[in-house]
């Protein structure tokens, strides 16, 4: 008994003197932590530093996130271990490579920040511990010190507003669903998705005092989020307060501003805080965005506003900064020009492609942000849509042009999860002092990706970096090409989503280049996790390429009333969106169920996991109620290529469409009799004749296909299915065959 005792104590002993890195390493692999000699030093610059001690690695740094920053980069550029959201174990060899020279790497750059409000609803809803811890690890490994923490926040408002004289009702209907947070959070929408189970509070408060404390243990600075005036609608009804109403947000009602010369702002805001503080703590930085994509409104004394809003952020902590996002208006030069440098710091959003600093862009200010230290970052992604997507040269052109301007960087993605090239790259920037080529990094990249350096699997990935990861300078599309399959049909098919802002920038023939070269190899390394990732996401984009030609062919054949042609063409267009849908299946990461069995998961009772699948279903598909999916225009923003949702949900709706069309083609075999001038047509002029000539818009009620779908219960498993390999090579297969033999 005594030495099993001793041996408890032992063990307890040697897990408490473990540091954050062991632990982080043995995470990635069971064992690794004993591969490698960490050292932890003082310095007032960040650094990382790889050596050797006999059979260990030695990785120095002046904080735990440098340390991992170091270890990171070993294992790219020395084990050709590369570590990503969909490879986050790894096992290491038995003999780790030996640094042969000390390798150092210093950065003035000391702040990296990392997601979007959006990031926290569109990714990370539905996420529990485990993915949390694994999202941490991630973090470290790529430098984050400065991440944005506002898991819970619902808790900190349901308290205030009980506090305040709200019912538990009318808090539910104010505060948002769990994959709408994050716009109720920036002020846009009331309610949506809700209301929470009050296990949802509890569940929160506990997950996001662990993200704390990993984020702290590892020397993060955990961004929380502020109090910027945000009320109920009916605050000035409710409660007597002074506001200024902020109208609607894609046809939802948004939350009220309760105006800085109030009495009661500083109580409100006071609050907040205190409730803020006693869950989670106090912080050094605290993320405010007030009036987020809104007009601007003359009952609004931006100024004061500004200053009250900082006013009680430094009452909690003096040396406290405020982090804004740089997006649009924000932030309005009259609130925040009059604050002192020191006390703001503004996330530059969309510095790949819209800088507000820098090179010419639609939102360049020419003063930039004066005297206010910023952060470049990287946005990439909207509503977490799939796609390959990049702006390389720009990226790498922008940052060199302003490094000595900034204070460091930022990923601020509305989706994780995705093009990891991107964000590798993203990442070493800081690292990396003097600019360097793309072609270079890009081949480094692949080596380390990978584990080997092969011929057809360069050139491939040199293909895409030419073109679709590198999107030009002028076109301002907000995140990936969109596939054709995920939109409403129409006559005329583009986007998928209201504001992409899509535009033509590469060749179709570019990704199935690449795909065929991916897939020439592809049984060689066969079991190879990274690769058969980029195995299926580069074909997935190759075959959402060759379908928006065989749209395009589909739509000749209706207009040249070549029924034949058209029955042919339409067949091909859905068995090709049938064959997309097999071949996601190949990898969790592109099914539907990762997303909605994650959802379930969440609820304790029946009534709470039918809340949260519905959350997330409607999401991904209609966004909102039938006026915000279809006035508003929020329909298929978060729309997903995902096996599933493909299947079930944007298959109907074009099987649909191209039986209208034929049912169309059919019934105009038939003389149309009007159409010859008599009758009522008889006064109409030639151009309105000729107009009921042309090919008419066949018009579907789509909404009334989608939201029964979103009340289904239909199970989707998160389990993979098939080979990547062996579906990889049937689609290259069938794009490969003559269309008729298709």
């Amino acid at each position: 008994m005594r030495k099993h005792c001793l041996f408890l104590c032992i063990l307890l002993a040697v897990q408490l003197c473990a540091t954050p890195i062991d632990n982080l390493l043995e995470r990635i692999d069971k064992g690794a932590s004993k591969k490698f000699k960490i050292e932890r030093l003082k310095s007032g610059t960040d650094f990382f530093e790889l050596d050797q001690a006999g059979s260990r690695v030695v990785v120095r740094g002046n904080s735990w996130v440098n340390i991992a920053s170091g270890i990171n980069w070993y294992l790219k550029y020395y084990a050709g271990i590369h570590l990503s959201w969909n490879q986050r174990q790894a096992r290491l060899p038995e003999v780790l490579p030996r640094v042969m020279q000390k390798e150092r790497h210093e950065t003035d750059l000391s702040l990296r920040y990392d997601f979007n409000y959006c990031t926290f609803s569109y990714s990370m809803a539905f996420w529990d511990w485990k993915r949390w811890e694994q999202e941490i690890d991630w973090m470290a490994l790529h430098g984050v010190n400065l991440p944005l923490a506002i898991v819970g926040e619902e808790c900190v408002w349901r308290n205030m507003l009980l506090k305040l004289g709200y019912t538990e009702q009318e808090v539910g209907q104010f505060i948002a669903g769990p994959a709408f947070l994050a716009w109720w959070e920036m002020n846009n929408l009331e309610g949506w998705g809700g209301p929470l189970p009050l296990s949802w509070y509890s569940r929160q408060e506990k997950l996001q005092r662990q993200i704390l404390q990993r984020m702290r243990d590892l020397d993060m600075h955990p961004v929380l989020p502020g109090y910027s005036g945000m009320v109920p609608h009916d605050a000035k009804q409710r409660l007597g307060l002074n506001v200024a109403d902020a109208g609607l947000w894609n046809g939802f009602q948004r939350p009220a501003n309760l105006l800085p010369t109030d009495k009661r702002f500083d109580e409100i805001a006071t609050l907040y805080y205190n409730e803020l503080t006693r869950l989670f703590g106090k912080a050094d930085y605290y993320s405010m965005d007030p009036f987020h994509e809104s007009n601007d409104d003359a009952s609004i004394d931006y100024a004061e506003a500004g200053r009250k809003m900082m006013a009680a952020m430094k009452r909690v902590n003096p040396k406290a900064v405020w982090v804004i996002q740089g997006w649009t208006e924000n932030p309005r030069p009259e609130m925040v020009d009059p604050m002192r440098a020191e006390d703001l710091l503004v996330l530059d959003l969309f510095s790949e492609c819209r800088p507000m600093f820098g090179i010419p862009s639609i939102w360049r200010r020419p003063e930039g942000y004066k005297q206010h230290g910023w952060l470049f970052c990287l946005l990439e992604n909207f509503g977490n849509n799939v796609g390959l997507h990049g702006r390389m040269d720009q990226l790498l052109n922008n940052f060199y042009g302003v490094k000595k301007n900034c204070r460091g960087i930022g990923f601020t993605m509305e989706g994780s999860e995705n093009n990891p090239v991107m964000f590798e790259l993203m990442s070493e920037l800081p690292w990396r002092k003097e600019k360097f080529t793309k072609e270079a990094w890009v081949s480094s990249y692949v080596k380390a990706r990978y584990g080997v350096d092969d011929a057809a699997v360069q050139q491939a990935w040199n293909l895409l970096s030419q073109t679709i990861y590198n999107c030009p300078a002028g076109n301002n599309q907000q995140g990936p090409h969109e596939s054709i399959f995920c939109g409403r049909p129409t006559l005329n098919n583009f986007q998928a989503s209201s504001w992409s802002k899509m535009k033509n920038y590469y060749s179709p023939s570019a990704t199935l280049q690449a795909a065929r070269l991916l897939g020439s190899v592809a049984e060689k390394y066969q079991g190879n996790n990274n690769f058969e990732y980029d195995l299926v996401d580069v074909t997935r984009q190759a075959l959402a390429d060759q379908a928006r030609l065989q749209y395009q062919h589909t739509i000749a054949c209706y207009k040249a009333f070549d029924r034949e042609g058209f029955q042919k063409n339409a067949d091909r267009f859905l068995q090709m969106l049938l064959l997309q849908d097999e071949l996601l299946g190949t990898r969790t990461e592109f099914r539907l169920g990762h997303w909605t069995q994650a959802a379930i998961d969440c609820g304790t009772t029946p009534d709470e996991q039918r809340l949260y699948e519905w959350n997330a279903r409607v999401q991904i598909t209609t966004w909102g109620n039938r006026y915000c999916a279809d006035t508003g225009g929020l329909r298929d923003y978060a729309h997903k290529e995902w096996q599933g949702l493909l299947r079930d949900f944007y298959y109907p709706r074009w099987k649909a469409y191209f039986d209208a069309l034929a049912a169309q083609m059919q019934s105009q075999t038939q003389v149309d009799e009007s159409l010859l001038g008599g009758g009522e047509n008889a006064n109409k002029t030639a151009s309105e004749l000729f107009a009921m000539a042309l090919p008419q818009e066949v018009k579907l009620d789509y909404y009334a296909m989608e939201e029964p779908w979103t009340l289904q219960r239909n199970p989707y498993s998160a389990q993979a299915v098939g080979s990547p390999v062996a579906v990889a090579k049937k689609v290259m297969d069938y794009l490969s065959r003559p269309s008729a033999e298709r």
